[in-house]
Formats: structure tokens, sequence, C-alpha cells
């Protein structure tokens, strides 16, 4: 991982940084292996050993461990795909001075702006990490952001009309779930804007696009290198996300399910592990009949916000002195604002 943040720093260099002076060109000896190598020669081996290995992928926990990790990154590429379209956009075509005016230049007043700026953009988890590092980019205050990161994929249309359907005849828990995603991005973003250090955030460094570069080359050399650093990290938290679906015994949440006071941490956690896309999460919720709603809002409240893989993106784009105390921050405030939602709906 510092190996692919070096890279990233060095490949972001504003292109009037050259070498120091004095130095000569750089040696072909000095060239490092990069991740493209890596997945070659992987390929390379998994080709040559197939015959040895067909056995050993047969077996059903394997199959199983497969099958949650391609659709893990199947339902999250096009998603990712957009965050980055939005991002490298905002990047090449949009000045930083727009953005700066178009929110309030009080920290305390944007951040719920941005916050509600998030109902109007259909995309789940992966699409809001690159967007937020776009915002940022372009002069955005980070707990702004930061807001918009958390409330995009939790109260946008698809998200709350998916509720709806999961939930038939029940719009109290489409507005539970709207208003506690929305109170957890806000309260976020302020927590940031008072406690949050400057040396915990690592916004991806971007160079600005040169006098005579067109639109068209910054925007497609923007969302290459985004989108290429991005999916690396949605790989590794779906490996993870695979890996703890397979591992942790399901018969496990039958006996939580009916303990008092334990139940919404509990789907809270499992929110975490499953990673599943927000435009799907209202139908897992609604099949967990057995806990009871304040705990399934509570994961459908926390998996929008916290989850494996998008803790890895949020450590490949912020560094990990960000995610995890911006995720266990969030993952608090998600869990207390479920309880207090939760209770109204009783």
């Amino acid at each position: 991982m510092a190996e692919q943040s070096q890279s990233t720093i060095t490949a972001d260099r504003p292109a009037h940084a050259g070498p120091a002076e004095g130095a000569g060109p750089p040696r072909a000896g000095r060239r490092r292996i990069g991740s493209l190598e890596l997945l070659v020669a992987g390929l390379v081996l998994l080709m040559a050993g197939r015959q040895w290995l067909a056995g050993w992928f047969t077996a059903p926990g394997v199959q199983a461990w497969a099958t949650v990790f391609v659709a893990i990154c199947v339902q999250a590429v096009p998603f990712l795909v957009l965050g980055t379209l939005l991002s490298a956009a905002i990047t090449a075509l949009v000045p930083a001075s727009f953005l700066q005016r178009a929110l309030p230049r009080r920290t305390a007043l944007a951040v719920p702006a941005a916050g509600l700026a998030g109902a109007v953009l259909p995309g789940c988890e992966c699409a809001s990490v690159p967007v937020a590092d776009g915002l940022m980019a372009r002069g955005v205050a980070p707990a702004a952001a930061l807001a918009f990161l958390l409330s995009a994929p939790a109260i946008n249309p698809v998200v709350l009309t998916a509720t709806a359907v999961a939930f038939p005849g029940r719009p109290e828990v489409v507005l539970a779930r709207f208003a506690a995603s929305l109170v957890t991005a806000v309260v976020v973003g302020w927590l940031w804007a008072r406690f949050g250090r400057p040396e915990w955030l690592r916004p991806s460094a971007r160079r600005e696009r040169p006098a005579g570069e067109g639109r068209w080359t910054a925007f497609r050399g923007a969302f290459v290198h985004e989108f290429l650093h991005a999916a690396g990290f949605l790989v590794i938290g779906g490996i993870t996300a695979a890996t703890l679906n397979v591992v942790v015994p399901r018969q496990w949440l039958g006996h939580l399910a009916g303990l008092p006071g334990v139940s919404v941490l509990v789907l809270a956690l499992l929110a975490v592990v499953l990673a599943v896309c927000s435009e799907a999460d209202a139908f897992v919720a609604a099949s967990l009949s057995t806990f009871p709603l304040a705990a399934r809002l509570a994961f459908m409240v926390v998996g929008p916000m916290v989850d494996v893989k998008l803790v890895a993106m949020q450590a490949g784009t912020f560094g990990w002195s960000f995610a995890w105390r911006f995720s266990a921050t969030t993952l608090t405030v998600a869990v207390a604002a479920s309880a207090v939602a939760g209770w109204w709906l009783r």
C-alpha cells in the first residue's frame, strides 16, 4: 500500500516539478515492479497451475466465497465508474471559485447544505468517495465534503424508493431512514469541523490543468488515474467482505436477535461486514424479520456509511489515519441515531 501511495503521489506531481538540479535521468534499473506487473504475473501463475487448483476451486466454501466477492464487485463497479466520472468532471471542468461560491462560507452552514445535496445524486458509497475527494481538491471545506460523502449513498431517491418497496405500507420506515442518515451525516461533518486535524486527512494530490491542456485530455487523465486507484481498494474490500461472509456462522444471528439492547448493535456490525450496496440493503434488512425494526433500521443506516470495502477505499484515498477515526466516529453516531429513530418507530 505504501508503494501504491508513493506511485500515486509521483504520478500526480505538477507538470513543472521536474527533477532536482544536477540530477541525471533516472536509471532503468531503478524501476519498481508495479501493480500491473503483479496482476499479469498472478494471472500467468493461475493459468499455469489451473490443473492442480481445479479441485480446490470446486470446494463449496471457495465457491461461496467467489460468489460473494463477484457480487460485491459487480454491483459496485457501475457506481464506482459514475463516481470517478463525476470526480474527473469536477477536476477538469468546474472552477474552484464556483464550488466555493455554491456553498455557504461558514462551515457550520456548509455541512448541512452539503448533506442535503446528497439527496439528489443517485449512487452508492463507492461513488461518493472519489466525488468527495474531488470536492476537497476544488476548495470545498473537508467537513462539508465528508457530510456529502455520507449522505449521498444513504438518502438519494433510488435508495429511498427501494426502501419504500422493501417495506410496503410503512412510509414511516422511509422517513426514519432519511432522518437518521441525514442527522448522522451532518453531525459527523460538524464533529470533523470541530475536532478534525489536517494531518489526519490526506486528500489525493491532483495536478491542475496546464494552460495549454485541453479539457478532454485533463478529464480522461483524471478518470483513468482515479478509477484504477479506487478499484484496487474496492477489490481489497471485496475480498475482506467475502471472507467474513463465509467465515461468520449465520446461526449466530438467530441467537442474538432476541437479546434486548444488543440486536441494534448486532445488525449494525453485520452491515459493516456484509458490505451490501445501498440500493439493495433495504431488501436484505426486510428479510431479517427475526430482528426488531429498530435493528433493521440500524442495518440500513450504517451500511451505506461504514462497511469494509468503503473503509478500504477511504484508506486508499485519504489515508489510514483518517479512515479508522472517521469510520469509528460515523459508526457510533449512526448507531445512536438509529436507536433514537427506532424508538420513535415503536
